[in-house]
Protein backbone atom coordinates (compact mmCIF):
# COMPACT_ATOMS: atom_id res chain seq x y z
CA UNK A 1 0.00 0.00 0.00
CA UNK A 2 1.35 3.42 -0.91
CA UNK A 3 1.78 5.91 1.94
CA UNK A 4 1.32 9.66 1.67
CA UNK A 5 4.20 12.12 1.94
CA UNK A 6 2.74 13.36 5.24
CA UNK A 7 2.74 9.81 6.64
CA UNK A 8 6.32 9.22 5.53
CA UNK A 9 7.34 12.54 7.11
CA UNK A 10 5.62 11.62 10.39
CA UNK A 11 7.33 8.22 10.45
CA UNK A 12 10.68 9.90 9.82
CA UNK A 13 10.05 12.40 12.64
CA UNK A 14 9.25 9.62 15.12
CA UNK A 15 12.25 7.54 14.09
CA UNK A 16 14.73 10.41 14.41
CA UNK A 17 14.02 10.90 18.13
CA UNK A 18 15.68 7.62 19.11
CA UNK A 19 18.50 8.15 16.60
CA UNK A 20 19.46 11.62 17.86
CA UNK A 21 19.32 10.70 21.56
CA UNK A 22 22.05 8.14 20.94
CA UNK A 23 24.26 10.63 19.11
CA UNK A 24 24.38 13.79 21.22
CA UNK A 25 28.19 14.12 20.77
CA UNK A 26 27.65 14.07 16.99
CA UNK A 27 24.83 16.62 17.32
CA UNK A 28 27.10 18.92 19.32
CA UNK A 29 29.88 18.64 16.77
CA UNK A 30 27.64 19.24 13.77
CA UNK A 31 26.02 22.21 15.48
CA UNK A 32 29.47 23.69 16.12
CA UNK A 33 30.66 23.26 12.53
CA UNK A 34 27.30 24.55 11.31
CA UNK A 35 27.80 27.79 13.23
CA UNK A 36 31.23 28.21 11.63
CA UNK A 37 29.90 27.36 8.17
CA UNK A 38 27.10 29.95 8.34
CA UNK A 39 28.33 32.69 10.70
CA UNK A 40 25.90 35.18 12.22
CA UNK A 41 26.85 38.85 12.48
CA UNK A 42 26.09 38.96 16.22
CA UNK A 43 26.41 36.02 18.64
CA UNK A 44 25.68 36.36 22.35
CA UNK A 45 25.51 33.68 25.04
CA UNK A 46 23.18 33.24 27.99
CA UNK A 47 24.47 30.13 29.72
CA UNK A 48 24.48 27.49 26.97
CA UNK A 49 21.95 29.40 24.86
CA UNK A 50 23.35 31.04 21.76
CA UNK A 51 21.49 34.11 20.51
CA UNK A 52 22.29 34.63 16.82
CA UNK A 53 21.26 37.80 14.98
CA UNK A 54 22.06 39.14 11.51
CA UNK A 55 20.30 42.37 10.60
CA UNK A 56 20.84 42.19 6.83
CA UNK A 57 19.72 38.61 6.15
CA UNK A 58 16.43 36.85 7.04
CA UNK A 59 17.80 33.29 7.38
CA UNK A 60 16.48 31.61 10.52
CA UNK A 61 19.84 29.90 10.97
CA UNK A 62 21.31 33.39 11.35
CA UNK A 63 18.48 34.75 13.50
CA UNK A 64 17.49 32.38 16.29
CA UNK A 65 17.92 31.40 19.92
CA UNK A 66 19.77 28.07 19.97
CA UNK A 67 19.86 26.09 23.26
CA UNK A 68 22.89 23.79 23.41
CA UNK A 69 22.45 21.81 26.65
CA UNK A 70 19.37 19.67 27.46
CA UNK A 71 19.94 20.21 31.20
CA UNK A 72 20.14 24.02 30.98
CA UNK A 73 16.68 25.23 32.03
CA UNK A 74 17.48 27.54 34.93
CA UNK A 75 15.21 30.63 34.98
CA UNK A 76 13.98 29.54 31.58
CA UNK A 77 11.02 31.92 31.38
CA UNK A 78 13.06 35.00 32.33
CA UNK A 79 15.86 34.11 29.92
CA UNK A 80 13.46 33.49 27.06
CA UNK A 81 11.86 36.88 27.60
CA UNK A 82 15.27 38.56 27.74
CA UNK A 83 16.43 36.89 24.53
CA UNK A 84 13.13 37.72 22.81
CA UNK A 85 13.66 41.40 23.52
CA UNK A 86 16.89 41.30 21.53
CA UNK A 87 14.86 40.26 18.49
CA UNK A 88 12.31 42.99 19.13
CA UNK A 89 15.17 45.50 19.04
CA UNK A 90 15.94 44.24 15.52
CA UNK A 91 12.28 44.46 14.53
CA UNK A 92 12.10 40.70 14.19
CA UNK A 93 9.86 37.98 15.57
CA UNK A 94 11.68 35.93 18.19
CA UNK A 95 12.68 32.47 16.91
CA UNK A 96 13.89 29.44 18.87
CA UNK A 97 15.76 26.63 17.10
CA UNK A 98 14.97 23.26 18.68
CA UNK A 99 17.59 20.54 18.25
CA UNK A 100 18.09 17.45 20.45
CA UNK A 101 20.22 19.78 22.63
CA UNK A 102 17.20 21.86 23.70
CA UNK A 103 15.79 21.37 27.19
CA UNK A 104 12.32 19.74 27.31
CA UNK A 105 11.44 22.35 29.95
CA UNK A 106 12.01 25.11 27.40
CA UNK A 107 9.93 23.33 24.75
CA UNK A 108 7.07 22.88 27.21
CA UNK A 109 7.23 26.61 27.95
CA UNK A 110 7.05 27.46 24.24
CA UNK A 111 3.93 25.34 23.89
CA UNK A 112 2.38 26.90 26.99
CA UNK A 113 3.03 30.38 25.59
CA UNK A 114 1.46 29.46 22.23
CA UNK A 115 4.63 29.68 20.17
CA UNK A 116 4.23 28.16 16.68
CA UNK A 117 6.42 25.30 15.45
CA UNK A 118 7.57 25.32 11.80
CA UNK A 119 10.18 24.16 9.25
CA UNK A 120 11.21 20.72 10.50
CA UNK A 121 14.65 20.03 9.00
CA UNK A 122 16.77 16.90 8.62
CA UNK A 123 20.52 16.96 9.21
CA UNK A 124 22.10 14.20 7.14
CA UNK A 125 25.63 12.81 7.02
CA UNK A 126 27.61 10.73 4.52
CA UNK A 127 30.82 8.71 4.84
CA UNK A 128 32.87 10.06 1.93
CA UNK A 129 35.27 7.12 2.00
CA UNK A 130 32.38 4.77 1.26
CA UNK A 131 30.40 7.06 -1.04
CA UNK A 132 30.14 5.93 -4.66
CA UNK A 133 29.78 9.23 -6.48
CA UNK A 134 28.28 8.97 -9.99
CA UNK A 135 30.34 9.95 -13.02
CA UNK A 136 29.24 13.45 -13.97
CA UNK A 137 30.90 16.56 -15.33
CA UNK A 138 33.34 17.94 -12.76
CA UNK A 139 33.33 21.62 -11.84
CA UNK A 140 36.11 23.55 -10.13
CA UNK A 141 35.26 26.04 -7.40
CA UNK A 142 35.46 29.78 -8.03
CA UNK A 143 37.11 32.22 -5.65
CA UNK A 144 34.96 35.12 -6.84
CA UNK A 145 32.51 35.68 -3.96
CA UNK A 146 30.60 38.44 -5.76
CA UNK A 147 30.06 36.30 -8.86
CA UNK A 148 28.93 33.35 -6.77
CA UNK A 149 26.51 35.48 -4.76
CA UNK A 150 25.00 36.91 -7.96
CA UNK A 151 24.55 33.39 -9.32
CA UNK A 152 23.04 32.07 -6.08
CA UNK A 153 20.52 34.91 -5.85
CA UNK A 154 19.58 34.47 -9.51
CA UNK A 155 19.03 30.70 -9.14
CA UNK A 156 16.99 31.20 -5.96
CA UNK A 157 15.09 34.13 -7.53
CA UNK A 158 15.97 36.08 -4.38
CA UNK A 159 16.03 39.89 -4.23
CA UNK A 160 19.29 41.58 -5.22
CA UNK A 161 19.09 43.63 -2.01
CA UNK A 162 20.38 40.54 -0.16
CA UNK A 163 23.69 40.64 -2.02
CA UNK A 164 25.70 42.73 0.51
CA UNK A 165 24.58 40.60 3.47
CA UNK A 166 25.13 37.27 1.68
CA UNK A 167 28.56 38.38 0.45
CA UNK A 168 29.46 39.40 3.99
CA UNK A 169 28.32 36.05 5.41
CA UNK A 170 30.32 34.03 2.87
CA UNK A 171 33.39 36.23 3.29
CA UNK A 172 33.20 35.70 7.07
CA UNK A 173 33.42 31.89 6.78
CA UNK A 174 36.79 30.95 8.27
CA UNK A 175 37.21 27.29 7.21
CA UNK A 176 38.22 26.67 3.56
CA UNK A 177 35.24 26.99 1.22
CA UNK A 178 34.46 25.88 -2.30
CA UNK A 179 32.02 28.00 -4.32
CA UNK A 180 30.55 25.94 -7.16
CA UNK A 181 28.39 27.10 -10.06
CA UNK A 182 26.91 25.68 -13.24
CA UNK A 183 26.05 28.29 -15.85
CA UNK A 184 25.93 28.77 -19.60
CA UNK A 185 25.99 31.73 -21.96
CA UNK A 186 22.32 31.38 -22.92
CA UNK A 187 20.56 30.70 -19.62
CA UNK A 188 23.05 32.17 -17.15
CA UNK A 189 23.36 30.55 -13.69
CA UNK A 190 21.67 27.14 -13.42
CA UNK A 191 22.90 25.71 -10.11
CA UNK A 192 25.05 26.69 -7.14
CA UNK A 193 26.41 25.09 -4.00
CA UNK A 194 28.72 26.16 -1.19
CA UNK A 195 30.94 23.52 0.40
CA UNK A 196 32.68 24.38 3.69
CA UNK A 197 35.47 22.04 4.80
CA UNK A 198 36.03 22.12 8.56
CA UNK A 199 38.89 19.67 9.22
CA UNK A 200 37.49 16.22 8.34
CA UNK A 201 33.90 17.44 7.91
CA UNK A 202 32.51 18.95 4.70
CA UNK A 203 29.33 20.99 5.00
CA UNK A 204 27.05 21.35 1.97
CA UNK A 205 25.35 24.73 2.14
CA UNK A 206 22.87 26.52 -0.12
CA UNK A 207 22.46 23.89 -2.83
CA UNK A 208 20.15 25.48 -5.40
CA UNK A 209 18.99 24.49 -8.89
CA UNK A 210 17.05 26.79 -11.22
CA UNK A 211 13.33 26.04 -11.02
CA UNK A 212 13.10 25.68 -14.81
CA UNK A 213 15.97 23.16 -14.99
CA UNK A 214 15.18 20.72 -12.20
CA UNK A 215 15.11 16.94 -12.73
CA UNK A 216 17.88 17.24 -15.35
CA UNK A 217 20.69 15.96 -13.14
CA UNK A 218 22.17 19.37 -12.37
CA UNK A 219 21.77 18.87 -8.62
CA UNK A 220 23.65 15.57 -8.76
CA UNK A 221 26.30 17.12 -11.00
CA UNK A 222 27.13 20.10 -8.82
CA UNK A 223 26.79 18.22 -5.51
CA UNK A 224 29.15 15.43 -6.60
CA UNK A 225 31.67 18.06 -7.78
CA UNK A 226 31.62 19.60 -4.30
CA UNK A 227 31.91 16.20 -2.57
CA UNK A 228 34.84 15.15 -4.80
CA UNK A 229 36.58 18.45 -4.02
CA UNK A 230 36.09 17.90 -0.29
CA UNK A 231 37.26 14.28 -0.47
CA UNK A 232 40.40 15.31 -2.37
CA UNK A 233 41.09 17.74 0.48
CA UNK A 234 40.92 14.83 2.98
CA UNK A 235 37.38 15.35 4.27
CA UNK A 236 36.07 12.05 5.60
CA UNK A 237 32.41 12.92 6.18
CA UNK A 238 29.90 15.30 4.62
CA UNK A 239 26.83 16.84 6.22
CA UNK A 240 23.92 18.92 5.04
CA UNK A 241 20.53 20.25 6.14
CA UNK A 242 17.29 19.89 4.20
CA UNK A 243 13.66 20.61 5.05
CA UNK A 244 11.67 17.46 5.78
CA UNK A 245 9.07 18.57 3.22
CA UNK A 246 11.66 18.59 0.40
CA UNK A 247 11.25 14.95 -0.62
CA UNK A 248 13.01 15.23 -4.04
CA UNK A 249 16.16 16.65 -2.40
CA UNK A 250 16.13 14.01 0.35
CA UNK A 251 15.81 11.27 -2.28
CA UNK A 252 18.86 12.69 -4.11
CA UNK A 253 20.92 12.81 -0.92
CA UNK A 254 19.95 9.27 0.03
CA UNK A 255 21.03 7.99 -3.40
CA UNK A 256 24.47 9.47 -2.72
CA UNK A 257 24.71 7.76 0.68
CA UNK A 258 23.45 10.44 3.08
CA UNK A 259 21.55 9.20 6.14
CA UNK A 260 19.63 10.95 8.95
CA UNK A 261 21.68 12.17 11.90
CA UNK A 262 19.05 14.27 13.69
CA UNK A 263 16.19 16.68 13.13
CA UNK A 264 15.57 20.25 14.25
CA UNK A 265 12.72 22.72 13.91
CA UNK A 266 11.91 26.34 14.75
CA UNK A 267 9.42 27.98 17.09
CA UNK A 268 8.21 31.53 16.54
CA UNK A 269 6.31 34.16 18.48
CA UNK A 270 5.05 37.21 16.64
CA UNK A 271 6.28 40.63 17.86
CA UNK A 272 4.00 42.28 20.39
Amino acid sequence: MLRSTATIGADRSLAQASISQQNLPLVRRLEAVGFRAWPAASVQYDGSWQVRLTAGHPSNRLNSIVPLDPSDHRDVEIRLEKASRKFEAYGRAAVVRQTPLASPVLIDLLRAQDWTQFDETVVMTCDLAEAELPDTLDHLPTHDVGRFVDANLAVDQAPATLKPALAEIISAIKPPSGLFMIENAVDGPLATVLCVQDNDLAGIMSLSVSETRRREGLGTEILTSALRWARMRSARSAWLQVKLSNRPAIALYERLGFRDAYHYCYWQREPR
